[in-house]
């Protein structure tokens, strides 16, 4: 008596075990332990914000300006009882807790980050699987997508944010744009490649309409790539949130964010420099976390690169 093996059942345990195996490479890549762990804390950090900042960020206390790291202050109840309060990082020019408004600058730049890396993915996904698969529209797309390259990111989005009110959806779509041609490419060189393979040759000789096709053999194909791009977008994100805060043209001043931080602490940089140490250190640890998890990213998940690995 003979058993009929399906090609489903064989597919599925080799695609099982290919997961299994990717899972297992990645976990042996020091940059990706190291760089994910970082990225997490960072992000409990700011969604613990409310509970590890020690003080409201934007409360003002004239009385206790320009406070080095350590120094104490006196905080009197409503009952009268005393309480001594430390200021781990300091204080302002106006007399705020730098600690607690790193801790809270922390939820901003990872909120701009994460949104700008999604957006970017999501819209220049569905451009490049147009540009690589509909010919006569590649041309069109591409020189679009040269045009916006052609502009450095810091200046387009600078351009972006002064058309509008400044803000945090302001300042997230003028990092997306930026980035949408970089995607686009990425996605429509992946696509080009893709669609000369047989099974896709084959797919569209039986009449499977173009949606479906997209959707079930060249998205596939896009995800890998598209995770280690969404990596180095979140990291510029941050790094480009921070410029346009620090420029004074970004998130509004009253916002906590390590680019506001350091814009409003520049000018007695010299006489108190904790006011830029502490959110430039966590600025330069995000990113370098990002940047370092999607290189260990890229180099599980790229052949070209998993051999070195």
């Amino acid at each position: 008596m003979s058993i009929e093996v399906l090609p489903g059942d064989v597919a599925e345990p080799a695609l099982a075990a290919r997961r299994m195996g990717t899972l297992r490479a990645l976990a042996r890549n020091p940059r990706v332990i190291i760089g994910a762990a970082i990225v997490a804390i960072l992000a409990l950090v700011g969604l613990l914000a409310p509970v590890l900042g020690t003080i409201d960020p934007s409360e003002i206390n004239p009385a206790s300006r320009n406070r080095k790291p350590g120094a104490e202050r006196v905080i009197r109840d409503d009952a009268g009882h005393e309480k001594t309060f430390v200021h781990r990082f300091g204080t302002d020019s106006l007399g705020r807790d730098v600690y607690s408004r790193v801790v809270y600058g922390a939820r901003v730049s990872l909120i701009i980050g994460i949104t700008a890396a999604i957006l970017a993915v999501a819209i220049g996904l569905a451009i490049g699987l147009v540009a690589g698969y509909v010919r006569w529209l590649d041309g069109v797309i591409m020189r679009i997508m040269d045009g916006l390259m052609a502009i450095p990111a810091i200046l387009l989005a600078m351009g972006v944010v002064s058309l509008s009110r400044a803000g945090l959806v302001a300042v997230a779509i003028a990092i997306v744009i930026p980035d949408i041609p970089r995607v686009v490419r990425l996605v429509r060189a992946t696509v080009l490649s893709i669609r000369e393979e047989p099974y896709v040759e084959a797919a569209i000789t039986v009449g499977t309409p173009t949606p479906l096709l997209l959707v079930r053999h060249v998205l596939p194909n896009t995800v890998a790539p598209l995770i280690v791009q969404g990596t180095f977008i979140c990291a510029s994100a941050i790094l480009i949130e921070a410029i346009l805060s620090f420029l004074g043209i970004g998130i509004p001043p009253e916002t906590p964010t390590w680019g506001n931080i350091m814009a409003e602490g520049r000018s007695l940089f010299r006489i108190y420099p904790h006011n830029i140490f502490y959110p430039g250190v966590c600025l330069a640890l995000a990113v370098l976390a990002i940047n370092m998890l999607g290189d260990g990213l890229r180099d599980t998940l790229d052949p070209r690169f998993a051999k070195r690995v």
